[in-house]
């Protein structure tokens, strides 16, 4: 079988940048922060030390610098696992493939991506401001469904438990249910730290379980996932990104985790009055745990 990668396939621009990040081999640190928003990109960015490169393409938005002498990348994937198989397949290809020869590199390098977001929690114990870290995702986006050898990095125990207990509908995309890096929870565990299980919708309102002008197919959607248990397990928010990336990232043999600021209770109908601060600093939580020296 043929090691080399149509142009079709793996587009790179005339000046030797991949697609749609517009970046060049080299360009990105071996840790990636990943975030929704490209406004965030500039809040990360200047607690930077030195800022090496900056790159823009719609939506997608990156920078390189150094932090505490580590090289550290930002890089922003606007919303949804649309966008995230996007990111994350060009990321991988920036690192794991040739663009000279067009063909994939005998070794494989292995990237850290950390996902900071914001989330709606569908548990009343977790309040608006907190911070919650995604042990597991659950996928409602059906994006990883379409991946050779998928079954491999997914938890078929819990995912058959869980359809089974919100009696899925079977017009729905199949729900996939991924596990993070066991590294990267253990580097970004704190005390302030909710971990949790995660929900990744492909959209904002229906798929979320919001009601402006639509009905919903099943109105009882969020009291079933509030109610599920799998051993001690719980479901515990909405976002939009994690599952594509807790996916991808282990089908490629990346490490990847997301930490998100609670904005919204969904259960309590309440919002954060002002969840911008709580956002930078579990952004500067986040990047002062990358890239501290481990306790020896």
């Amino acid at each position: 079988m043929s090691n080399y990668i149509e142009a079709s396939e793996l587009i790179i621009n005339p000046d030797g940048s991949v697609f749609h990040l517009h970046l060049k081999p080299g360009d990105i640190a071996d840790t990636v922060i990943l975030v929704g928003d490209p406004g965030r990109v500039d809040l990360i960015g200047g607690m930077f030390d030195r800022v090496e490169l900056t790159r823009k393409n719609r939506e997608f938005y990156s920078k390189t610098g150094v932090v505490n002498g580590k090289r550290l990348s930002v890089v922003a994937t606007g919303i949804g696992t649309d966008n995230i198989d996007i990111v994350l397949n060009e990321l991988d290809a920036l690192v794991n493939v040739d663009f000279d020869s067009r063909s994939v590199k005998a070794t494989r390098q292995s990237l850290q991506l950390v996902r900071i977001g914001t989330s709606g929690s569908l548990q009343r114990d977790i309040p608006v401001d907190s911070w919650l870290i995604s042990t597991q995702a659950i996928g409602f986006d059906g994006l990883l469904n379409f991946y050779g050898n998928s079954q491999r990095v997914m938890d078929l125990e819990f995912e058959a438990a869980f359809t089974s207990h919100l009696n899925w509908a079977p017009r729905l995309a199949k729900p996939y249910v991924v596990n993070a890096s066991e590294q990267l929870l253990n580097k970004l565990m704190v005390p302030e730290m909710v971990p949790g299980v995660t929900i990744s919708a492909p959209g904002f309102y229906g798929p979320q379980g919001r009601v402006i002008r639509l009905p919903l197919n099943d109105p009882d959607i969020n009291e079933k996932i509030t109610s599920f248990r799998h051993g001690q397990l719980r479901v515990t928010n909405y976002e939009m990104e994690c599952s594509a990336i807790y996916g991808l990232a282990a089908l490629m043999g990346h490490q990847a985790v997301t930490v998100c600021a609670i904005i919204a209770n969904r259960l309590a109908g309440t919002y954060s009055e002002d969840y911008h601060p709580v956002v930078e600093k579990l952004a500067a939580t986040v990047i002062n745990r990358l890239t501290s020296s481990p306790v020896m």
